[in-house]
């Protein structure tokens, strides 16, 4: 979809040269403007999305903790086996 505000821009930069009256080679311009600034934003949109962090994924205290107990518990035996 934001291909669409590069080929208007395109589109109002085209009636601008073409176009003989000062005051809608203006406005064809800054239609040029408008449109290129749309296309930036929707590519951003596009490529990076919101970049708004998702709450689901942060781990609260206790659950790191408790992951944290897991991963020491299955670290314990393979220092108990290594040691002779």
């Amino acid at each position: 979809m934001h291909w669409l505000f590069l080929l208007l821009a395109l589109g109002c930069f085209a009636l601008a040269l073409k176009v003989p009256q000062m005051s809608l080679m203006l406005l064809a311009l800054l239609g040029t403007l408008v449109f290129l600034l749309m296309w930036v934003r929707g590519l951003y949109v596009a490529r990076f999305g919101t970049m708004q962090r998702d709450i689901s994924s942060v781990i609260d205290p206790t659950e790191l903790r408790r992951l944290r107990e897991q991963a020491q518990a299955r670290r314990q035996p393979e220092e108990d086996s290594d040691t002779p």
